[in-house]
């Protein structure tokens, strides 16, 4: 039940199951309850099929607060939700859940990409410079060895004095890399056709062509988003420029790479990568990936996880805030935006 004197927005969260108990904390419960009327702990998992409580939410509801696994908005979902004015997703890409029927209606959508852009670019950082001081084959080395081993020719070459670093794509991810990498000695080439030399001068970083990034890196790192024209963008030509020994890292989505022509390159050792995406996202078991010495594969890590989610829940609730007290989205998405961003 709400009075006519109570003003704060109907707030409906949806999202996939478990969710919601590892992204709110107490406090943002609490805080939440302070925005809007809305019962915290009721979360739609499932729009096309939502509980009877859950539809008449969605029915009052001013604002959906989603997170990972938010049902599409059809038009079918969106004729029961007749007050809807804004979505506020509390992770990254909207790509999932905003339809074209929600820009048709003039919903307003801000997104939490920015509190998940940090983390990955935390791992990006540490997987460059243990990459460029070849740390993973060396433990591996020293383990095989019992101690009785001599580094030094071994790692001739490596460090991370002087050395280049390629970034593909100055997204918001490849944007905090190339901030966190200025305390280095590292040269940082940028391959991305959006940003002009002004821009690139702007950021620190020298704009490279695709090929020559690939040609120069001692580490390869990729930031672009999933489309139809970066399916494969690393392909084996692309593979085949990068120098002996350098590393590919993937923490943007498997289908960048043409994991047909990387594995070659990896299985006979010319290669290093650090991956925590593939194509398909599991490899199959028998996938060479996971017993390479050379690979270090983790599992869709990079991005916001344990007390990390905090942090988007946090930006989401600040947004919420924005839209409460009427003033607009610090981060907005737009549709114009979503045609070349992940």
């Amino acid at each position: 039940m709400h009075h006519a004197t109570d003003n704060r927005p109907g707030v409906l969260l949806a999202m996939a199951p478990g969710i919601m108990e590892r992204l709110f904390a107490e406090r943002h419960h609490v805080r939440l309850a302070t925005l809007a009327r809305t019962d915290s702990r009721l979360v739609a998992h499932d729009l096309t099929r939502p509980t009877a409580e859950a539809a008449a939410a969605l029915a009052e509801a001013e604002v959906l607060f989603t997170c990972w696994g938010a049902t599409p908005l059809t038009p079918r979902i969106l004729a029961s939700a007749p007050r809807l004015r804004a979505v506020v997703h509390a992770a990254g890409s909207v790509k999932h859940h905003i339809t074209e029927a929600c820009w048709e209606r003039g919903i307003t959508v801000a997104s939490a990409a920015a509190a998940n852009a940090l983390p990955v670019a935390e791992y990006t950082l540490a997987a460059i410079l243990l990459a460029n001081k070849r740390v993973l084959q060396s433990a591996q080395r020293y383990r095989a060895m019992r101690g009785e081993h001599d580094w030094r020719d071994e790692l001739d070459g490596a460090g991370n004095y002087r050395r280049t670093v390629g970034v593909i794509g100055a997204s918001r991810i490849g944007r905090r890399v190339i901030e966190l990498l200025r305390p280095f000695d590292l040269r940082v080439l940028l391959y991305d056709p959006y940003v002009d030399a002004a821009e690139a001068a702007t950021l620190g970083v020298e704009p490279v062509s695709l090929d020559e990034l690939c040609t120069r890196s001692d580490i390869v790192t990729v930031h672009a988003p999933q489309l139809p024209a970066t399916r494969h963008m690393i392909g084996a030509r692309q593979l085949a420029a990068m120098q002996d020994g350098a590393t590919l890292i993937n923490t943007a989505r498997g289908s960048l790479i043409d994991e047909h022509a990387l594995v070659p390159e990896l299985s006979g050792g010319r290669l290093h990568a650090v991956l925590d995406v593939t194509d398909p996202e599991t490899p199959g078991a028998d996938s060479p990936l996971y017993d390479l010495p050379n690979v270090l594969l983790t599992p869709h890590i990079a991005g916001s996880l344990g007390g990390e989610l905090h942090r988007m829940a946090d930006q989401a609730l600040d947004e919420l805030e924005r839209y409460v007290s009427g003033q607009p989205f610090a981060d907005p998405v737009f549709p114009s935006d979503l045609t070349h961003s992940a």
